[in-house]
């Protein structure tokens, strides 16, 4: 028999439960639960409930003991920059916001008071984001000075979570690197930046690698879920876990880490803090074995998300992209990435708005809508590439697209088709996958990163799409 790992992944749009286990030399993957998620609106407020996500956690676990496949190990990866602060009980004591809360507007400013914005990405390396980590404890420290003042630790989504499951405190690097605080030179939370800020230091807990062991389950937990198996941390940040699942053994490759947000770049082994990156706002957050993911944040499939949920989820995505390729002749385009697609009223008005503002043709119907999302998506990644050619002087041959949004056959077309260069779309479930990978790898199941990835390259099937004016001349 096989042993069975566990990954927990949830994503600001949903969370699944993954059990994953290696025979005859491939990996093999069973959903067993999966779950809605989203941020609530409270009285303005955008915020996470912690409450139900935990326990929907524990349902998950719960399923693995009803159908007999019990995990040896488990881990919990999520998106990025959100936290909880915990009091000297161990409690949270404010509401956990979400980063699409407007609370964080102007606050860069207050931060860059304190630190000019090229010296923060000089010694951070983190793209700017008026969501980021660093923004949001400012926010608390002008907005909510009497929650920060009872806060005696941070912790990470993910890491809180964990926490719940073993009673064991441990912030993870992958995702502490997303908070605009750690250096990339010591892997390691920058204490001189943290007291610039004006920040509790002692709250911060020192960032362990991905592989480490938090530890078992609690007593009551395990009683409840019906198991005890260990904890490990993986690459918590999702897309740490998702490029860990690339299928490019030597990791040298374009990648689109493709959900809710779009994640493009390459892997360095060295962080590119440059004022040219800076100015491009390239980002370089955490990887597995102190490698940096060199990426822009796009704003990705949360656009095709919110207009589909506006029009009722009537319509599946398969059939907003084919409703998106009978219009495709549509001329108007989006800039993806401007700050009025990130939590508006309606997303649908939005891009018309943007539409109308810009001399445009207005979209009317569904499928329109589609097609103006899709071809502005496919642009901005030919765009982003070209930039990440020039930044790194590097040529790449194809883009790995990985994640949920590799499924989109026709954003995969068109990205092909914008960037002139091959499209590798897979595996979907990437996110998953490279958690299991890091559990693998801390049990010995796995050797190496390069060995889990050719592992995964032999074990999920990838589509290849190839650029429309290659297949001319063919």
């Amino acid at each position: 028999m096989c042993s069975y790992y566990l990954a927990v992944d949830i994503g600001a749009s949903s969370g699944r439960h993954m059990l994953g286990c290696k025979k005859d030399g491939k990996l093999y993957l069973e959903e067993v639960y999966r779950f809605e998620n989203r941020m609530e609106n409270r009285d303005g407020r955008l915020l996470w409930d912690t409450k139900r996500l935990f326990a929907e956690i524990l349902n998950g676990m719960k399923k693995c003991a009803e159908i007999g496949k019990i995990p040896v190990s488990m881990s919990i990866d999520t998106w990025a920059v959100d936290y909880v602060l915990l009091d000297e009980s161990d409690e949270v004591p404010g509401d956990t916001y979400g980063y699409r809360d407007g609370r964080t507007r102007g606050i860069e400013e207050e931060v860059y008071r304190l630190i000019p914005e090229a010296e923060l990405y000089a010694r951070t390396g983190i793209q700017r984001q008026s969501f980021n980590t660093i923004y949001q404890l400012m926010a608390d420290r002008l907005q909510r000075p009497e929650l920060l003042s009872k806060a005696r630790t941070f912790l990470m989504l993910p890491d809180y979570f964990q926490f719940l499951l073993t009673g064991k405190k441990c912030s993870e690097y992958t995702n502490g690197t997303s908070t605009q605080l750690a250096d990339p030179r010591t892997f390691q939370w920058d204490m001189e930046l943290i007291r610039l800020l004006g920040l509790p230091e002692e709250m911060f807990l020192p960032l362990q690698m991905p592989g480490t062991e938090v530890g078992m389950l609690k007593e009551c937990v395990a009683k409840e879920v019906g198991f005890n198996c260990k904890v490990v941390l993986c690459a918590s940040h999702d897309t740490a876990s998702a490029v860990m699942a690339m299928p490019a053994a030597d990791g040298k490759a374009l990648y689109i880490s493709s959900g809710t947000w779009s994640l493009m770049g390459v892997e360095l082994t060295e962080a590119d803090c440059s004022e040219e990156s800076r100015r491009a706002n390239f980002t370089n957050e955490g990887g597995y074995e102190h490698r940096f993911r060199y990426l822009k944040n796009i704003m990705g499939l949360w656009m095709i998300q919110s207009v589909r949920h506006e029009y009722e989820d009537a319509y599946s995505f398969a059939e907003l992209c084919s409703l998106a390729e009978q219009a495709d002749n549509f001329p108007s385009r989006v800039d993806v990435s401007d700050d009025c697609f990130l939590a508006p009223e309606s997303m649908t008005e939005e891009i018309r708005s943007y539409c109308r503002r810009t001399g445009q043709l207005v979209p009317e119907t569904v499928g329109e809508l589609a097609c103006v999302i899709y071809h502005s998506l496919a642009e901005c990644y030919a765009k982003t590439e070209r930039e990440i050619e020039r930044n790194t002087g590097t040529h790449y041959d194809a883009i790995h697209i990985i994640g949920g949004g590799s499924n989109a056959a026709y954003l995969n077309q068109l990205t092909a088709d914008a960037a002139g260069k091959k499209v590798c779309a897979g595996p979907g479930e990437a996110t998953a996958i490279g958690n299991i990978m890091a559990q693998m790898l801390h049990s010995g199941e796995l050797k190496n990163l390069s060995d889990a990835r050719k592992c995964v390259f032999a074990s999920f099937d990838v589509r290849v799409f190839v650029p429309e004016k290659e297949k001319a001349a063919q």
